[in-house]
Formats: structure tokens, sequence, C-alpha cells
């Protein structure tokens, strides 16, 4: 059994479990979570299951929302967030920039919620099409993960390309104007962008990304406040359970979140599997290090990095 880097619910020393309630009169504290507007985090910031969870402790929750991974993650270094979630690519750049912040857990795989899509009408059928392109996305997000590992498994390289970095809101404006050829994104803009019928992917992300939510937290909440980071990670770990008794629910919170139709949502709902939090294992850690490797190696990472040094560590025994 390979060894697992991260035990969820076993993150701190004994001694610092127990009960920290804080008296009726005492301040409360603020637990500051940046989210984007997709994902579990999404769901317990629409459901106010956090909120009733924490009131009872004495603590506040506040919501900052971020289009993507790179910035919530400036905000992270900046102080103005404890705890947020991105995709694979966000914390390597985020490492590189001495950002200090640690993974503590991470959804389950979803591959299909991740594309590359081109316009119905496109002549693009293949991966050799591409050679000479525009391809829209987001630089330093998963969707550019999508995009290099789509074209390296191919026998073409990055430089084959004319890489147009767009954030996820003005991508799809991009592909319908003829600005860019392909758009590689992630659900729910994905869906949406399908169904309008106006466009169809290229290629979906089985076999070149695993589409999950890493959850990180800064360096100094964790070792500041890891009852807090403990009770918090209970209930995203809780939250599998609500969404999935309630698929009705969640699709219509999703939608008056992003603005995007409920059928639209519902599509992307329906080949989500990450709802599950689960520990960061080895595995894991030796796939973000070889894709840190390969960002190095293409220069867009300004340095090499362990990533290793950025999981939370189990709590000593």
């Amino acid at each position: 059994m390979k060894r697992r880097t991260s035990l969820l619910l076993s993150l701190v020393p004994f001694a610092v479990l127990q009960s920290c309630a804080p008296k009726a009169d005492a301040p409360k504290q603020t637990l500051r979570i940046g989210y984007q507007k997709w994902g579990t985090i999404s769901i317990l910031k629409a459901s106010g299951e956090l909120a009733k969870a924490f009131e009872p402790k004495g603590v506040r929750v506040e919501w900052t929302e971020f289009p993507a991974g790179p910035p919530l993650l400036e905000a992270m270094n900046a102080g103005s967030i404890d705890i947020g979630h991105a995709g694979d690519s966000p914390p390597l750049f985020a490492q590189a920039a001495d950002i200090p912040f640690v993974y503590f857990a991470v959804s389950s795989s979803s591959p299909d919620s991740s594309a590359i899509l081109v316009k119905s009408d496109s002549k693009l059928q293949k991966p050799a099409d591409l050679r000479g392109r525009r391809v829209g996305f987001g630089k330093g997000t998963s969707a550019h993960t999508m995009v290099l590992r789509y074209l390296e498994k191919n026998g073409l390289s990055f430089s084959d390309i004319v890489p147009v970095y767009l954030p996820p809101a003005d991508g799809r404006v991009a592909l319908e104007a003829g600005s860019i050829d392909a758009w590689s994104i992630w659900d729910p803009y994905l869906a949406a962008g399908e169904q309008t019928g106006g466009y169809r992917a290229l290629t979906s992300g089985k076999g070149y990304v695993e589409s999950r939510e890493f959850y990180l937290a800064s360096r100094s909440f964790v070792e500041g406040h890891p009852q807090l980071l403990k009770d918090f990670l209970t209930e995203l770990s809780n939250m599998q359970v609500w969404a999935k008794q309630r698929p009705g629910e969640v699709n219509k919170f999703l939608s008056d979140e992003t603005g995007i139709p409920v059928a639209a949502v519902a599509l992307a709902e329906s080949r989500r599997n990450r709802y599950e939090t689960e520990p960061i294992t080895e595995d894991l850690i030796a796939s973000q290090q070889s894709l840190a490797d390969r960002y190095l190696e293409l220069g867009l990472l300004p340095k090499h990095i362990d990533v290793r040094k950025a999981v939370l560590e189990p709590a000593s025994k």
C-alpha cells in the first residue's frame, strides 16, 4: 500500500484537538475563503452549511470570489484569504513564486470536466490541425496543462501553436469572434458552450488531465489555526453526502452562482466526480512534480521546485 503523505481528519497533534469553542463573550474569529464559481467549495458556500456549522464555534466565514486559481493564490500571498482551491498548475507557479501555502487535500478526478472546444463548423478535427493555430486558455491554469499534454501526447510541441492567454469568461467570446481557433476550458464554461450547439469538443480531458481540485491553505493559517483547518476539512468532506442527496438544489445553486443556465450546469454536474475529498498521495505528488519539471523545461516555470515541500505532512504522534 502506498504511503499517504496526508491523512484526512488527522492533521494535528492530539493536544490541539481538544475543544476550543469560544466563550459566549469572546470576539468572533473570521475564516477567509477564496473560491471560484465551481467545485465543492462553491457548493459549501451556496448551501450555507459551513456558516451554519461554524457559527456556534464563534467563527464567521468570509467569502471572496476569484475567476481562476492564479489570482486566488496571489491573494493568499497577500494575506487576504486563508483557504482556497485551484487546479493542478496554479499551485506550481505559486510555489515557484515562493508563495507560502500548503496542499492539505484534493478532490477526486473528473477528466471529462475539461476539454478543448472549437466551433461546430471548424475544420479542426485532429491534433495536427492545431499546428500554427491560436489556442486560448488561462496561463498557469489546468487548461494550460490540458493544451500542453494534448500536444505532446500527439507528437506536437507547445511551440507548434500560438498561445493566447485569456481568463475563462473571455474565452468563448474570443472563439465566437474568431480571434482564437480553439479554447481549452473546464466546466461549467465548457458545458455552457456545448449547450448552445455552436461548439464541439476537439478532445475531452480523458487521458490528458485528471481535473482535480487541490485544496490549499496559507502556511501561517495552518500553523496558527490547526483546529480550524481540521473543522473546515470535516465540513468539506461532509458536503459530498449533502450534495449527492440534493442534485436539483445543487444545480440551482450553481446556476445562480455562475449565471449559467440550469441545463448546462446539470450537464456539467452529470460528469463531475469531485465531491469526494481525498488525501494527497505519493502518486499525486509525483504527478505534480512531473508537470512542474516539464513547465521548467519549457521555460514557463522560473525555477525548480520540490512539490513535496508544499504538502502538509501528517502531525507527528
